[in-house]
C-alpha cells in the first residue's frame, strides 16, 4: 500500500507548466511515510537536540555497552540513531535503503564514514589511507551500482574526505607554507596536476624527505579515485573541513580539476565544498568561479552554511587571531544568499560548464534557489541540485522531491563500530542543525498526532 501510494504521488509530481509556485514544506509530503518511520525520527531528532547528549556520545556509548553488553546496546543503536542516519552496513542493505528514497523521488549521496581528525592520534603509516582508498573505490562502484535499481536518473554523486587519503597534519603544513607572502609556485596546481598525471617524483622544498613521500602517495590516492570515478561516471564532492585545512584541500582539489574538469571530459567530476559562515567565502567563490571560466574548466560547488562553527572560534581565541567565521547566524545566511545568488548566475551563463548542489536546511534559502531558478530559466533537474542529510529535513526533502526537483540524501554506510563515532563526530559539528530541527519535530508531531486519532494514511485519488 505505502509504495502503491509513493508510485502515484512520484508520477503526478513534476515541473509546473505556469509560473513558479513557492514550495510548502508544512510537512504534507510525511504521509508518503510510515509510522514506525516517523516515531523514530522525532524520538531520535528529540534526542539529537539534548546537548549533553551529543556532547557527551562517545563516552555514552561507552557506558551502555558496559551497561547492556554489546550485543543490546548494538541493537538499542541500530532502532534508532544508527537506524535514522545510517543507510546499512552491507551493500544489499545499502541498497534496500536507496530503492526506498528513490521511490520518494530523492536520490544518493554516498558517503564513507571515515576520516583523520586533526587532533588524533598519528594514525598506522600508508597502510591506513590505502584502506580508506580501497573503501573509496568501492564507493565509488556501489554507487554506479546503485543505477541498477529503478529509479530517478540523473548524475551519480558521491562524498569524498581528502583527511582520508592524506594526513591531515601535511594539510596543516601545505596550508601553513601557502599563507606565507610569496609562497613559492612549487606548490601551484598546475604542478600537482603534472605530477599526479605523469606518475614523476615530486618534491617540495617546504616539506622533509618522510612528508615529501606521503604527498607523492596522497596524490596518487586522490587521482586514482578520480580517474576510477570518472571511469564510473560518478562526481566527487569534495567535502571542506577547518580553515587551517582548507588551502591545502582547495590546492588539491584545484589540482584534480585541471586534470578532470577539462571541457572534453564532460562536465565537473570534481566539486569543492564552500562553507558560508566564513567571512571570505564570496570572495574565494567569486575567484574559484572567475578562473574556471577563463581557464574553460567545468566548476562544481556545494554550497554550505558550514559545520565546525565552535572548534573555528576555538582555534582563533587560541592562538589570538582573527575569529574567520561569521558574527551570526543572520550574518552567515546574508553569505549563504550571496553566494547562492552569485553561482545560480553562473549556472545560467555557464549552462552544464557548471554544476551546482544547494546543500541546506534551511527553507528560506531553499526557496530562494527554486525562485531565482525559474527567474534564470534552470530546468528544475538539470546542473543545479538540492543536499540535505539522511533522516534529517524530510518536510524540505520530500517537498522539492515531489515538485521534480533532483535532491540528494547524504548517506553514510558501515558498521556500527565505524559509524557511530562518525554520527557523533557529525552531531557536534552540526548542533546547530540539529537543535534547529524544532519546526521538523513539530510537524512530525502534528502528522502522528493525526494518525493516532484516525484519520489513517491519506491517499491522493
Amino acid at each position: 500500500m505505502m509504495l502503491r501510494t509513493c508510485r502515484v504521488l512520484c508520477s503526478q509530481a513534476g515541473p509546473s507548466a505556469g509560473g513558479w509556485q513557492p514550495l510548502s514544506f508544512d510537512g504534507g509530503a510525511f504521509h508518503l511515510k510510515g509510522t514506525g518511520e516517523l516515531t523514530r525520527a522525532l524520538l531520535v531528532l528529540r534526542l539529537c537536540a539534548w546537548p549533553p547528549l551529543v556532547t557527551h556520545g562517545l563516552a555514552l556509548q561507552a557506558w551502555s555497552q558496559r551497561l547492556l553488553g554489546s550485543r543490546l546496546s548494538g541493537a538499542l543503536l541500530r532502532a534508532s540513531i544508527y537506524g535514522q542516519f545510517v543507510a546499512g552496513e552491507t551493500a544489499e542493505e545499502v541498497k534496500g535503503c536507496v530503492q526506498q528514497l528513490q521511490t520518494l523521488g530523492l536520490r544518493p549521496l554516498l558517503a564513507v564514514p571515515t576520516e583523520e581528525e586533526p587532533d588524533s592520534a598519528v594514525k598506522t603509516g600508508e597502510a591506513w589511507y590505502e584502506g580508506n582508498f580501497s573503501a573509496m573505490l568501492r564507493c565509488v562502484d556501489l554507487s554506479r551500482g546503485l543505477l541498477e535499481t529503478p529509479g530517478p536518473t540523473g548524475n551519480i554523486l558521491m562524498q569524498l574526505k581528502v583527511t582520508a587519503l592524506t594526513s591531515a597534519r601535511l594539510c596543516k603544513e601545505l596550508t601553513s607554507w601557502i599563507r606565507k607572502p610569496g609562497a613559492s609556485l612549487e606548490l601551484s596546481p598546475e604542478r600537482l596536476a603534472e605530477a599526479m598525471d605523469s606518475g614523476r617524483d615530486l618534491q617540495v622544498s617546504c616539506l622533509n624527505a618522510e612528508q615529501n613521500q606521503h604527498l607523492r602517495a596522497s596524490l596518487s590516492r586522490l587521482h586514482r579515485v578520480v580517474k576510477h570515478a570518472r571511469a564510473q561516471h560518478v562526481r566527487l564532492l569534495v567535502d571542506a573541513e577547518y580553515t587551517f585545512l582548507n588551502p591545502a584541500l582547495s590546492l588539491l582539489v584545484d589540482a584534480l580539476a585541471m586534470r578532470w574538469n577539462s571541457p572534453g571530459e564532460g562536465g565537473p567530476w570534481v566539486w569543492n565544498t564552500y562553507q558560508a559562515y566564513l567571512k571570505d567565502t564570496h570572495e574565494r567563490l567569486r575567484r574559484a568561479a572567475e578562473a574556471a571560466d577563463r581557464a574553460g574548466l567545468a566548476f562544481g560547488v556545494k554550497l554550505v552554511r558550514g559545520a565546525y562553527l565552535d572548534k573555528e572560534r576555538e582555534v582563533a581565541r587560541h592562538h589570538g587571531t582573527e575569529d574567520p567565521t561569521q558574527p551570526d547566524y543572520e550574518a552567515t545566511s546574508q553569505s549563504y544568499s550571496r553566494c547562492l545568488e552569485l553561482m545560480l548566475t553562473q549556472v545560467s551563463h555557464r549552462g552544464p560548464m557548471c554544476h551546482l548542489m544547494v546543500a541546506s536546511h534551511n527553507e528560506e534559502s531553499v526557496r530562494q534557489a527554486t525562485k531565482r531558478m525559474w527567474e534564470l530559466g534552470i530546468p528544475l533537474d538539470g546542473p543545479v541540485c538540492f543536499g540535505q542529510l539522511l533522516g534529517m529535513c524530510d518536510h524540505v526533502s520530500l517537498a522539492l522531491g515531489q515538485a521534480g526537483y533532483a535532491v540528494y540524501k547524504s548517506i553514510p554506510y558501515g558498521s556500527l563500530e565505524e559509524v557511530i563515532p562518525y554520527l557523533i563526530r557529525r552531531a557536534q559539528e552540526n548542533r546547530s542543525v540539529l537543535q534547529g530541527a524544532r519546526r521538523e519535530q513539530k510537524l512530525l508531531s502534528q502528522e502522528l498526532r493525526r494518525r493516532v486519532l484516525g484519520r489513517g494514511l491519506r491517499v491522493p485519488h
